[in-house]
């Protein structure tokens, strides 16, 4: 049995479909909400809460892999839990600031949680995604409503990866020998910067979207509303204000693990044109 943690998020959902393409065998979602998951057929939808451990005893029953998105709740218990449980192999998905950026509080809790996973006796996967192209969604209200759309940083070149060959690679490493002890870099197939990704959902949309490049000062103050102040200087300075060659890199990771290319921005801004109109 493998256990999908996030199960409804944009990782998730994609990894389930993975794993029941590929035959993989009994696949079981972890959910707060299991009514409302809307998760795919056959797939045995089970409630949990990581702020609640004793809730996760039977989404871990009969388990022996998982794929764990951090920082859900106490990883520290959940990881224990699954311990407890003979759970075998923990397929985690961590940052690539945990690489490029280790000085940046987000980036040391990521690590924090690797280090975790690694003595917790349990063999382990990690995977350290760049930004995800889904991070756009944050403009989708603006671009529904026809308004302005503002992004600090507009001519900054990211290898913004595709949330579903983050599944695929998280498929493999769950499916396949080879995998385990292996910490994998994951980015899209090329450099894309905030003003060319408003472009390709532009496209998708068959209209224009108005856009605006705004200061850092301005930006900060958007995001420390809702992420606080130390959080939003981090997420700044990995969207451009402090990039380095390890951050801009294009990796092949994709390729190498799953066989396939990585998939471009504008391939995800079509297949979710829907969020934006």
């Amino acid at each position: 049995m493998i256990l999908v943690t996030g199960a409804t998020g944009n990782i998730g959902r994609a990894l389930l479909k993975e794993l029941q393409a590929c035959g993989a065998g009994p696949v079981r979602g972890l959910t707060r909400d299991a009514a409302r998951a809307a998760l795919p057929d056959g797939v045995d939808v089970v409630e949990g809460d990581f702020a609640r451990p004793t809730s996760l005893k039977r989404a871990l029953d009969g388990v022996r892999s998982v794929f764990l998105v951090s920082r859900l709740g106490s990883d520290a218990d959940f990881l224990e839990a699954a311990r407890q449980a003979g759970v075998e192999h923990v397929v985690l998905v961590s940052s690539i600031t945990v690489e490029t950026h280790p000085h940046l509080g987000p980036a040391a809790e990521n690590l924090a949680v690797e280090q975790l996973l690694r003595a917790s006796g349990m063999a382990w996967t990690i995977l350290r995604p760049t930004q995800f192209a889904s991070n756009t969604l944050m403009w989708a209200a603006s671009v529904r409503g026809h308004e302005t759309v503002h992004a600090p940083y507009a001519e900054t070149a990211l290898p913004t990866v595709h949330p579903a060959d983050i599944a695929a690679v998280a498929r493999v490493a769950l499916t396949e020998p080879g995998h385990r002890g292996r910490a994998y870099a994951l980015t899209g197939p090329e450099p894309v910067t905030a003003r060319q990704q408003i472009e390709a959902i532009a496209e998708a949309l068959g209209r224009e979207v108005p856009f605006a490049e705004i200061s850092r000062q301005e930006a900060h103050a958007r995001m420390a509303a809702v992420f606080g102040a130390g959080a939003a200087d981090a997420v700044l300075d990995v969207m451009g204000g402090d990039v380095n060659d390890e951050l801009l890199a294009v990796r092949d990771t994709v390729l190498r693990v799953t066989g396939n290319p990585a998939r471009p921005f504008r391939q995800w801004a079509e297949e979710n044109v829907d969020a934006f109109r």
